[in-house]
């Protein structure tokens, strides 16, 4: 089976995102897996003018991004109980792209929880999209302190979080990726 591509989705543009070093552990590992492909994405790589998705209002870039992927990770902050408008924005741009893929999120926050508020809140637009989410999550709490000036991380133990949910993205990802290639849809 050829390799699964598992775009990592960041949830934010905001200048001083801390979110950024919990996305880059996460391409790190991954980019350790033989059998997937993954990417950071960068909303700042992007354009996204205005909410829905026409298809005037797409951005080329992240639509062929999307469509070439078998699943997909969102690294998003968690800002006052939810996530990012710009997110939502980004996930509106696509429909049939997202269909039938896997999906796992990852909460980042600044308190002691890591997001899962944030995770709560996106389950139902997964749904709506079309996307399947993954049992697992990774939540990073007082980000701050997880890495340092760098962005070098100072507790290895998410380094086995980060790899046991990326395995249960990567199983879900494969199993889906089977059904659109070889189940009609009903």
């Amino acid at each position: 089976m050829a390799k699964l591509f598992i775009p990592i989705l960041l949830g934010t543009v905001r200048p001083k995102r801390e979110s950024i070093k919990a996305a880059h552990l996460v391409e790190k590992v991954g980019k350790e897996i033989e059998e997937i492909e993954v990417q950071l994405v960068d909303p700042n790589d992007y354009h996204f003018p205005f909410d829905g998705n026409d298809p005037e209002n797409k951005d080329p870039k992240y639509t062929a991004l999307t469509a070439k992927a078998d699943g997909f990770f969102i690294v998003t902050p968690e800002y006052n109980h939810s996530f990012p408008g710009l997110l939502k924005h980004a996930l509106d741009m696509n429909l049939k792209e997202y269909i039938h893929k896997a999906v796992g999120i990852c909460g980042v926050s600044a308190g002691i929880m890591g997001g899962p508020r944030v995770i709560e809140s996106l389950l139902p637009v997964m749904r709506e999209l079309g996307l399947v989410t993954i049992f697992e999550d990774v939540n990073f709490g007082r980000i701050g302190s997880l890495f340092d000036e760098r962005g070098n991380l100072l507790d290895e133990n998410f380094v086995r979080r980060v790899d046991a949910f990326l395995n249960e993205l990567i199983w879900m990802s494969r199993v889906l990726r089977h059904g659109r290639e070889n189940v009609a849809p009903v």
